[in-house]
Formats: C-alpha cells, sequence, structure tokens
C-alpha cells in the first residue's frame, strides 16, 4: 500500500501566495480609493465565508473598503445585488455566482459599465461576458489525485460507489471528469453505483444507506465533498461497514477531525482564505493599471490529507484563523 504524503516543496507553494500579499504596495490615500464589491452566493458554506474573510482581511490590510452582499442562493437577488453594486460606482467586482443565470447577466452588466470582473471557485460559463481572471481549486487534478490515492488503498481494484455534487455544476464536472481519468487508468475498479447528493450529508447518508443494500460489496466510496463523505461513513458505521473507505474534497475542519479519528479516510483540502487574498490583491492591481499579467485562469491546488499527515496541520491553514475555533 503506497501513502501519498504531502510534499514540503507543495506546503511551501501553498504559502507563497499569503506571503506575496504582505508586498503589495499602497499608493493612495484610503478616502481616494474606490469601494471593491463583492457579490458571494451565499455566506453560510464553510467555503464561502472563509473566502470573505481572506478578501476582508486582505483589502483590511491594503486599505480598501468592501462592500459584500450575499445573495442566500437566490439568482435573481444576485443579479438585483450586482446592479445596485454597479450603480455604487464600484471600482471592481468579485464574483461567485449563485448559477448560470446569475452568473451571465451579472458579468454582463459589469462589463457594460466598465468593472473589472475577478471571479472565485465558479466560473460564470454562459453569456458573452468577459473575466479578468478567474481563480479556482484546481478539482479535476485534485479528484484525480484523490481517487488514484483511494484505489491504492484497496489495491486498485473492486468495486466503488461515487457521491456527486449538485449535477452540472463546475465542482461537480470537474470533479467527475478527474476521478474519471484515474478510474480509466485502473482497470481494476468498477463503478457500481453513481448518485447525486447535492453536496449535503444528508442526501449522501440515505444514498449510501441505499448503496449499501443494493451494492453491499462495495469497497469504497469518493464522495465529491467533505459533507457527503461525512454522510457517506456515517451511513457505513450505522450499517457496520467500518472497512469502507470514504473519502471527499474540501478540507472542512469536520473532516479533519473525522480523519483523526478513523471515521474518513481523507480529503483534498482546498484554500478559500488564500483564494480571497488572492481576488482582492488581484482586483487592485486591475483598479491601478497593474494587472497586465495576471493570467485568465487561477487554478490552485489541493492538499492530499490522509490519517498519514494529519497531524501536519490546522483547519486555519486553509479556511483561516477563525477555522480553528469551529
Amino acid at each position: 500500500m503506497t501513502n501519498f504524503p504531502i510534499s514540503r516543496r507543495m506546503a511551501s507553494r501553498l504559502m507563497g501566495t499569503a506571503c506575496a500579499l504582505a508586498l503589495l504596495p499602497i499608493t493612495a490615500a484610503a478616502q481616494d480609493k474606490p469601494v471593491i464589491g463583492v457579490s458571494v452566493a451565499d455566506q453560510r458554506s464553510l467555503f464561502y465565508i472563509a473566502a470573505v474573510d481572506g478578501m476582508r482581511a486582505a483589502a483590511e490590510k491594503a486599505g480598501y473598503e468592501l462592500n459584500v452582499q450575499s445573495a442566500s442562493n437566490n439568482s435573481r437577488q444576485q443579479i438585483d445585488q450586482i446592479n445596485n453594486l454597479l450603480v455604487q460606482q464600484i471600482g471592481a467586482l468579485i464574483f461567485i455566482s449563485q448559477g448560470s443565470t446569475a452568473a451571465a447577466a451579472g458579468v454582463r452588466a459589469a462589463n457594460d459599465a466598465g468593472v473589472p470582473v475577478v471571479a472565485v471557485d465558479q466560473r460564470p460559463e454562459s453569456g458573452d461576458g468577459q473575466l479578468d481572471t478567474f481563480i479556482a481549486t484546481d478539482s479535476v487534478g485534485a479528484a484525480r489525485e484523490l481517487c488514484t490515492w483511494l484505489f491504492d488503498q484497496i489495491g486498485n481494484e473492486g468495486k466503488i460507489a461515487v457521491l456527486q455534487g449538485v449535477l452540472g455544476s463546475t465542482a461537480e464536472q470537474q470533479r467527475s471528469q478527474g476521478c474519471n481519468e484515474a478510474i480509466e487508468a485502473t482497470p481494476g475498479i468498477e463503478v457500481v453505483a453513481t448518485q447525486a447528493a447535492n453536496w449535503d450529508e444528508n442526501e449522501a447518508y440515505r444514498a449510501t444507506q441505499n448503496i449499501l443494500t443494493s451494492q453491499p460489496d462495495i469497497k469504497a466510496i469518493f464522495a465529491q465533498s467533505d459533507a457527503m463523505s461525512l454522510g457517506a461513513a456515517k451511513a457505513a458505521r450505522q450499517a457496520g461497514r467500518d472497512d469502507l473507505i470514504s473519502v471527499g474534497i474540501d478540507g472542512f475542519p469536520t473532516q479533519l477531525a473525522a480523519i483523526r479519528e478513523g471515521l474518513t479516510q481523507a480529503t483534498m483540502a482546498q484554500i478559500p482564505y488564500r483564494m480571497g487574498e488572492m481576488a482582492v490583491a488581484d482586483a487592485i492591481r486591475i483598479m491601478t493599471g497593474e494587472g497586465g499579467d495576471i493570467p485568465a485562469e487561477q487554478y490552485q491546488d489541493a492538499v492530499l490529507i490522509t490519517s498519514e499527515n494529519v497531524g501536519e496541520f490546522k483547519p486555519s491553514d486553509f479556511y483561516g484563523p477563525a477555522a480553528d475555533k469551529m
């Protein structure tokens, strides 16, 4: 059985963005700086909460004001909020879209107003709008690495199940692609059940109960989020299947705790706090005319965390200072 601990090179690379932000110059008096508008799908998801926390920290450090609006997962509300932000003549828009409708309308409205757009996590795919940059986790790479690790744990053969997020979402598509690439490279793996559980722990619990009834000999479950991994693991434990391996993607504090106690086995930890910092840093560079070399896409590596290395990390390494208090 091969282990895949995080390399110190990767850890150093993950810290690079945060260190670079400290060098961001302040070139104007605070009262002369434009407000940065932030439109986020919701402020219930821990990922989005951490991303906004990172944005606030970076803006405060650089002396900029943020106007943060949460759409509570309502597309119509998000479109209205973006229009209101644009009326207030914001200098840039940081956008985490709720869905394709809000994405298309929001980006187009910002483009029409001449306001640069920095998208985070969810790529606005529809419409003809233009982004200045897109910051997100490399979900394809994360899922491929996690599934490769998972398959190794079961000897690269056997039956598995897959729990998907919201079908059609950027993350669901990319995580499906990444794991499928690992499956294609491992002929001994057979996917015998695939079910959408919409990122939700309770839905994943019920889905896993059904899967274990119809496919009692599965060896593992690849869940596309930590919440679904937790739901699957709890259903497996309730069914007396403590041998079932359950993995997810996020790096939530609850998942790190579950790995420590042996309930779940692995996660790919994202870095939303630092992605929020990056979004503000890029917005400032664009507004001050220094963003010409910002890449159109900025995919961030996730970190494989297992029982082998979970003791090396704290939740705040990924989700910001507040995460250690959860």
